[in-house]
């Protein structure tokens, strides 16, 4: 299971980079990676490491900004489409991630 998170994140004054800063170190720290700018994601081992995450991420939003997040299943991750650019080195893994787990 693969939980990602989406933001946009006000930068114009100091203040506003720190916080945005903060919330995007803050999802480096507990295991997310950047799969594009302001789009981070996580595997995670059901859904409690859903809830898990999904508090931690709740617990550090910064007081302005738009931010989703949104879970998919491993299978709907495999079936996303890269239409420009190239697979990350977690997206290249993914195969072997799913022959690892069975």
């Amino acid at each position: 299971m693969r939980l990602f998170v989406f933001f946009d994140l006000p930068t114009g004054t100091k203040k506003e980079r720190s916080h945005a800063t903060r919330f995007r170190n803050m999802l480096i720290k507990n295991g997310f990676t950047m799969l594009q700018f302001s789009v981070y994601v996580r595997v995670c081992k059901g859904q409690d490491m859903v809830s898990k995450y999904l508090d931690i991420t709740m617990k550090h939003l910064p007081p302005k900004g738009h931010i989703r997040a949104m879970q998919v299943t491993d299978k709907q991750y495999e079936r996303m489409h890269i239409l420009i650019g190239e697979e990350t080195v977690e997206e290249k893994n993914v195969g072997v991630q799913q022959l690892l787990l069975f």
